[in-house]
């Protein structure tokens, strides 16, 4: 018979734990995920920031190198601020393609070489008639790139003057800088085979407005250096759409030192890139004002050659003077 069970050697035991309600017990560990996710969002910004410098710099020395490796910008320092209001074209910037045309060219001259057969006919441009021929072909690439009011060309004594100018539409560089547009750099590399059949060779010419720099330091960048730079980065494009680089004579820049319109200094005219055809004796002519002339051809007891410049061609460039004027259309 089983006894019954004595509740009194059983003995409850309460056992109480914490020492009371604090302060911090209502928030728990939320602080601690809140910190981790602001140090989250502030490295993810540090990162974002550091992928945008990044970007700008690779973009800055892409425009400062030229086509063969070269820095530009040797010695200059940094582009300093600008007055006097704003400067070359309000277009969206627009990075400029580092590639360039050395491969490609290489792998065409082998191919010519091995098959002379498949070598483009070269084109001489030495009548008024060819030069106009060449006019018509380059205003028809601007039409086709939506440039047609940007391109002015006119025949002149010493070859074709082809000029490609910002309007109050569309410029044909990043505003200060020698980026090209997307419409300009595809016009360039359209022109590139064209310039590519030729046996002319050209000059290149940067010109910019009247607009100066804060800075008017000796060694500060300037008009002049924007105007090279300009002109460098039309070299550039060209050479991209397959033209031989021995197809340029000359590349320069003339700051403002040559105005279409000389009444308005920002004008969109003034801000160009000059691509000056030459004919085969006006090559040789400047070839041989900077090197050693070769046949001498005595003009007078003091000169050997001139630039051949007739009252004809004096009436041609004030026409184009008028024509690319405000009201002169």
């Amino acid at each position: 018979m089983l006894k019954p069970h004595n509740d009194k050697h059983h003995e409850t035991t309460i056992v109480k734990r914490g020492g009371g309600k604090h302060a911090h017990d209502e928030h728990g560990g939320a602080w601690k995920v809140a910190f981790a996710d602001f140090c989250l969002a502030l490295m993810c910004l540090f990162l974002v920031l550091w992928l945008m410098a990044s970007r700008n710099t690779e973009s800055l020395q892409q425009i400062l190198t030229e086509s063969d490796g070269n820095r530009t910008d040797q010695g200059k320092g940094v582009m300093p601020e600008q007055i006097g209001g704003p400067r070359g074209s309000l277009i969206d910037r627009l990075p400029m393609p580092r590639t360039g045309n050395a491969d490609v060219q290489g792998k065409e001259e082998q191919s010519t070489k091995q098959n002379p057969q498949q070598a483009p006919s070269k084109v001489s441009y030495e009548t008024k008639e060819d030069l106009q021929l060449l006019a018509k072909a380059l205003q028809k690439m601007s039409q086709d790139a939506g440039l047609s009011s940007n391109l002015e060309s006119i025949v002149t004594p010493y070859g074709l003057r082809v000029m490609l100018h910002d309007t109050d539409r569309q410029g044909m560089f990043v505003r200060g800088s020698a980026i090209p547009t997307g419409k300009f750099q595809q016009l360039l590399r359209k022109m590139g085979p064209l310039f590519a059949r030729m046996n002319n060779q050209m000059l290149i010419v940067g010109h910019t407005d009247s607009l100066q720099y804060a800075d008017t330091g000796h060694s500060a960048f300037s008009n002049w250096n924007l105007s090279s730079n300009r002109a460098m980065s039309a070299r550039a494009q060209l050479l991209a759409g397959s033209m031989p680089a021995d197809s340029i004579l000359q590349v320069v820049g003339m700051a403002d030192r040559a105005p279409l319109d000389t009444k308005h200094a920002s004008a969109g005219v003034n801000r160009r890139i000059e691509l000056l055809v030459l004919t085969k004796n006006q090559a040789t002519a400047v070839a041989n004002m900077f090197g050693m002339p070769g046949e001498r051809q005595a003009l007078g007891p003091d000169a050997d050659t001139e630039l051949p410049e007739s009252n004809e061609d004096k009436g041609e460039l004030r026409q184009l003077r008028d024509k690319l004027l405000p009201g002169g259309r």
